[in-house]
């Protein structure tokens, strides 16, 4: 059965929006493997700061039914899709793993893996042995490269109401 890993991020009613995304999640899915919250400062655009996790779970739905799935939770709890490509969200949901899996449509791997510190910091957490498809490196050893001083990113306290 393949593994999914999927980034959620919000920096609107942030709380209720990451909690709300891992539930409808959940629902859809199963059980999920959580990384810790993050926040970090918006990236591309001023506004206030995101949380931000990854959560993984195994799905044998195809790959573009994972990803309809995904759109309709976001829309289901906010997500406006009128506005600018940098702007601030509700919730944001992003697959970047399909297994090992590598397309155009939907993009997987994402290439935020590489770029963003909320992206790539959770992922190595709670699969730092994973490989990544395209560069042939472990999430772990990625992180450890990851030029950290670029983007600032620190843990939170959260709590979501429910046995991780």
């Amino acid at each position: 059965m393949p593994r999914v890993y999927v980034s959620i991020g919000s920096n609107i009613d942030r709380e209720a929006s990451i909690r709300a995304g891992v539930f409808a999640l959940r629902e859809r899915f199963g059980p999920l493997m959580l990384s810790s919250v993050y926040e970090s400062e918006a990236v591309g655009f001023e506004g206030d700061s995101f949380f931000n996790l990854v959560a993984g779970f195994d799905t044998d739905e195809a790959v573009e039914a994972v990803a309809w799935a995904l759109r309709e939770i976001e829309e289901r709890n906010g997500r406006e899709r009128n506005g600018p490509r940098f702007s601030s969200r509700m919730l944001d949901l992003d697959m970047l793993l399909y297994d090992d899996r590598v397309c155009a449509d939907p993009q997987i791997p994402r290439f935020e893996i590489l770029e963003n510190a909320f992206v790539l910091w959770p992922l190595a957490e709670i699969a730092p042995d994973r490989v990544h498809p395209q560069e042939g490196v472990r999430f772990t050893d990625l992180w450890t490269r990851f030029d950290k001083s670029k983007q600032q990113l620190w843990p939170v306290e959260f709590e979501w109401g429910f046995d991780e």
